[in-house]
């Protein structure tokens, strides 16, 4: 009877070879061959410091801050141990179990010694009755249908997994830290404009002024100077209150209070980077959150195997050394001396449809995380296409605009000669002055729009990341 587990022991040495690790996911998806808007110019594909391409050292001191201190990313560094403990847990029962156990039994008879003293060993002058025991195990479930072996191939999954959810929320915080420092920047610059503009607005305000005191001109013109000096006045509280509430957001995110934040950097200093979208097929191996996806969808399928396993018998097999004596130098000099040989079979018989259950479970899981897959990849496509069509319009817009801009610029001055010279009304140039301030003013919003797609389609290629560059990815068995 004891060669029956060795025997069913080398059985199971050959059943490994029935379980192969688990498969690659395929989303069924057909990718699109080329980008509907390709860059025609840009050179580089991003690559892990991508924000160092917008030339501002402030802008890296500050990421660099952000992935030191953001409780964002130390969450999810968090959430990473949990899930490697988790693997650590599921992959112990793929080896066997070593236990060690020992006893020692102080007993006292209370009354007669009469039919103890030869069964016991004790008398009417000792009534003790001593017992030391040791026992050595080792307990192991073959795994027959590769529970085990699916169970921590799951968890490796998703360990890695939480590892591409790190790297995805780094990129986020990361991309949002370098939007918010340019939006201040931004209102910065518009702050330090609308004050210009208002400092052309009183100066022409004196010169109409000058002109209604000697009667050169009517209270009308009067009126409407001072109207859009006022305007221009209210803009920079404005202004000034987004530029406190964007420092504010770019402080959270770098998790420190508000008033720890200094910050110096210019606005025209910072530079468009050309950025190589590469194809939209190497986008699935380039964001995280899309191999995240990925991960989660393989480990599912190892649930999956797990679940149709629990259907079927388990067979637990336990070999042990123990011992037992009366004394423990006895047991000390023979601890022990004999052998245990112990196998179970055991099968569900009747659950109430519980083990079937838990597997629809899992396979209805497992075709909800692949719609996750697919539309996470869906959504990384439209992400990029978005930013590069958002580029692609910048960039024309931003052609014209500083042309409108350079002639707002030449039609003011002359209107202001010809104002002052008495050859038109204030209406001209009036007209002139707001023509220019709009201008000036979304000559900066679109060159931030420029910068802050560029960070978009810098977040939406994965900002550098690679799949596969992390850890083990819990193929192999």
């Amino acid at each position: 009877m004891r060669r029956k587990p060795l025997a069913l022991l080398g059985l199971y040495l050959l059943l490994p070879a029935c379980s192969g690790p688990l498969p690659q996911p395929d989303s069924g998806l057909a990718i699109p061959g080329q980008w509907q808007h390709p860059p025609a110019t840009a050179t580089a594909m991003p690559d892990a410091d991508w924000w160092r391409s917008f030339g501002s050292e402030e802008l890296d001191r500050l990421i660099e801050r952000a992935h030191a201190s953001s409780h964002d990313i130390a969450a999810a560094l968090a959430r990473l141990r949990q899930a490697r403990a988790t693997a650590t847990v599921e992959g112990a029962p793929v080896l066997p179990e070593l236990n060690g156990e020992a006893n020692s039994n102080h007993d006292r008879l209370i009354g007669s010694t009469d039919g103890y003293s030869n069964e016991l060993g004790a008398t009417e002058e000792d009534r003790r009755i001593d017992h030391f025991d040791a026992l050595l195990s080792v307990s192991y479930e073959l795994d027959l249908w590769s529970a085990n072996r699916s169970r921590r191939a799951a968890a490796r999954k998703r360990v890695e997994a939480s590892e591409r959810d790190r790297a995805a929320v780094e990129l986020t915080v990361t991309a949002s830290v370098a939007g918010t420092y340019l939006q201040v920047l931004a209102l910065r610059e518009q702050i330090r404009i609308a004050w210009l503009n208002l400092g052309n607005a009183e100066q022409v305000l004196k010169l109409v002024e000058a002109r209604h005191a000697a009667g050169a001109s009517h209270a009308l013109e009067l009126a409407q100077q001072r109207s859009l000096t006022a305007n221009q006045r209210w803009q920079i509280p404005r202004l000034e209150q987004e530029e406190r509430e964007a420092t504010i957001v770019l402080a959270t995110l770098l998790g420190v209070p508000v008033q720890q934040l200094r910050i110096r950097g210019e606005f025209g200093a910072l530079r468009a980077p050309d950025i190589r979208a590469g194809l939209p097929g190497e986008l699935l191996v380039r964001r995280p959150d899309i191999a995240r996806a990925e991960a989660e969808l393989a480990a599912a399928e190892g649930d999956v195997r797990v679940a149709r396993a629990a259907l079927l018998p388990t067979l637990d097999l336990e070999v042990g050394l123990g011992g037992g004596a009366e004394r423990a130098s006895v047991l000390a000099d023979n601890p022990f001396p004999f052998l245990v040989l112990e196998a179970g079979l055991s099968a569900p018989i009747f659950n109430a449809g519980r083990l079937r259950a838990e597997r629809e479970q899992a396979l209805a899981k497992q075709e909800e995380l692949l719609h996750d897959y697919r539309r996470a990849i869906v959504d990384g496509l439209a992400d990029v296409e978005k930013a590069l069509n958002a580029l692609a319009g910048i960039e024309r817009q931003l052609h014209w605009q500083r042309e409108e801009l350079e002639q707002a610029r030449q039609s003011f001055a002359l209107a202001e000669i010809r104002y002052r010279a008495g050859a038109d009304t204030l209406l001209d140039s009036l007209e002139a002055q707001r023509t220019l301030f709009q201008a000036q003013d979304q000559e900066i919003q679109l060159r931030l729009a420029r910068l802050q797609a560029s960070v978009s389609l810098f977040k939406a290629l994965g900002g550098g990341w690679q799949s596969g560059s992390g850890s083990d990815d819990g193929r192999g068995e």
